[in-house]
């Protein structure tokens, strides 16, 4: 390792994406600082889950609980309609005791301010403040924060910095996903498919594959290019050379396989490596993308890189950011100019999410409920610290299967499955008039007899048990390491 653990905690906030409430808890449960969500309206992630805006209290609650802010965007493109049901939806949301509203329109951050003055305004990167003059202005208006354009590099946010009143904060992405377009204002998926990206029904057509052609012979002569002579270098029509009509002479290749282009498919955003960079610049808090993603993902992306800014070097984390679906990564504008994945659109990870961590008790005692007492159990487990840990199965996993936990502000694990059972008496195939309906009902309701033997948890969303050495929290993650790629076209 080339740094010492630990080096000196980087003080910025870490905020982290909340598509519904599981995602909520597991930003929470693996140390975010703030979250960032929305209700089901005026949000630029519109095929999240999200909340229902009379659920934002209790989900606003649980987070001031635990120390966490909440943050609410408000930042699609903003039509007369919309702004006409902006003052009832600021003040239900001041009421929910919201932190802060995310916001890139003009007049509805003038509506905010208006109708709920408690609540802090940050200005959205869709509106794309990238010099001093405009922050400077933005803050006239009342910003207490500015989330810079994607496009910025570390210079220009230093630049920023520099040139923004003192008091008004800088927000900056860290990591997930990337817009070809400047700063998400895209037209494309609005042109193609009806579905407007500023309206938060983003189609990503930037990810598609797209066959070239021409209407003439079948080839490009490259020498008309001005690639070489006809003879020696004729081209098939899945090559192109691009001729911008101000730069005589000067050509740009675009090229598709059997697969076809991917030409505006963006790479991921991955700053874990240059936190202590992002806040010499005068970044106070790091975002992460990812509204659309599951909880795991949260947990995981959040658990890097709370590790890291509290000062556990980066090299001993990055493996945790290629254990979740990710595109290839990169530095985004940071410190060039942003690379595309131009071979495929697709997702690789290193792991797979097998369950999720509900219960963990004592393997030992008398009783009736699954938690509190087991009754019977293996010898093995009459030591001192055996568990059992109870999980509920998001993916396939057997007897004997060597696992890894993922549990909140620790490295990962290794455990190895064994004493492997299901519990019959719940899970959405089940259809009893009596059957228990949530998990804490079936564990409190389960008996000794009630957990059969398996071979293999294969029941999506049904409740096992597994024993354990020593002590898992839940909101913990079980995962299996294995690679997997989803691509469209291969890759």
């Amino acid at each position: 390792m080339s740094a010492q653990y630990p080096l000196p905690p980087i003080p910025m906030e870490l905020l982290a994406p909340a598509g519904g409430m599981e995602q909520l808890r597991a930003a929470v449960a693996f140390g975010a600082d703030a979250v960032y969500l929305a209700a089901d309206r005026f949000g630029m992630r519109a095929r999240a889950a999200n909340f229902a805006l009379d659920e934002i209290p209790a989900a606003v609650a649980y987070a001031h609980e635990h120390g966490v802010k909440v943050h609410v965007t408000c930042n699609i493109l903003m039509h007369p309609d919309d702004i006409d049901g902006l003052p009832a939806f600021f003040r239900a949301l001041d009421a929910a005791g919201v932190d802060a509203f995310i916001i890139g329109d003009l007049g509805a951050f003038a509506i905010a301010g208006e109708v709920a003055p408690r609540v802090e305004r940050h200005v959205s990167t869709q509106a794309s403040v990238a010099n001093g003059a405009a922050a400077r202005v933005w803050h006239s208006l009342g910003a207490s924060r500015v989330v810079c354009a994607r496009e910025m590099s570390l210079a220009d946010i230093a630049r920023l910095r520099q040139d923004a009143p003192p008091e008004l904060e800088i927000e900056a992405f860290a990591h997930g996903a990337m817009c070809m377009a400047v700063s998400g204002r895209c037209l494309i998926s609005s042109y193609l498919t009806g579905r407007s990206g500023n309206k938060g029904h983003c189609t990503q057509p930037c990810r598609w594959s797209y066959s070239l052609g021409t209407a003439g012979t079948g080839v490009l002569a490259a020498e008309n290019a001005g690639a070489g002579p006809v003879s020696e270098n004729l081209h098939p029509v899945s090559e192109f050379l691009l001729e911008e009509e101000k730069r005589p002479g000067e050509f740009f290749p675009i090229e598709e396989d059997g697969r076809g282009t991917f030409i505006m498919n963006a790479k991921d955003l991955n700053m874990l490596a240059h936190l202590r960079a992002l806040a010499d610049a005068g970044v106070n808090s790091i975002k992460i993308e990812g509204r659309n993603k599951k909880a795991f993902y949260v947990a995981t992306v959040v658990g890097a890189y709370r590790r890291v800014l509290d000062g556990e070097p980066s090299e001993a984390v990055a493996a945790e950011l290629a254990a979740v679906s990710h595109r290839p990564y990169g530095t985004g504008f940071y410190f060039d100019e942003a690379k595309q994945a131009c071979a495929y659109d697709g997702y690789e990870q290193e792991t797979m999410h097998v369950a999720d961590v509900v219960a963990c008790a004592p393997a030992c005692g008398e009783g009736s409920g699954a938690v509190a007492g087991q009754g019977s159990r293996p010898r093995h487990l009459a030591e001192e610290g055996a568990r059992y840990l109870y999980v509920l199965c998001r993916n396939r996993f057997a007897e004997r299967d060597e696992l890894e936990i993922l549990a909140p502000h620790e490295p990962t694990r290794a455990v190895a499955v064994r004493d492997l059972c299901w519990l019959s008496t719940f899970g959405p195939d089940n259809h009893d008039e009596d059957a228990p309906s949530t998990v804490e009902e079936a564990l409190a309701r389960a008996t000794a007899a009630d957990w059969e033997p398996a071979a293999a948890a294969n029941r999506s969303c049904n409740l096992y048990r597994i024993a354990v050495d020593g002590p898992v929290p839940p909101g913990s993650f079980l995962r299996k390491r294995t690679f997997r790629r989803s691509a469209r076209h291969g890759a």
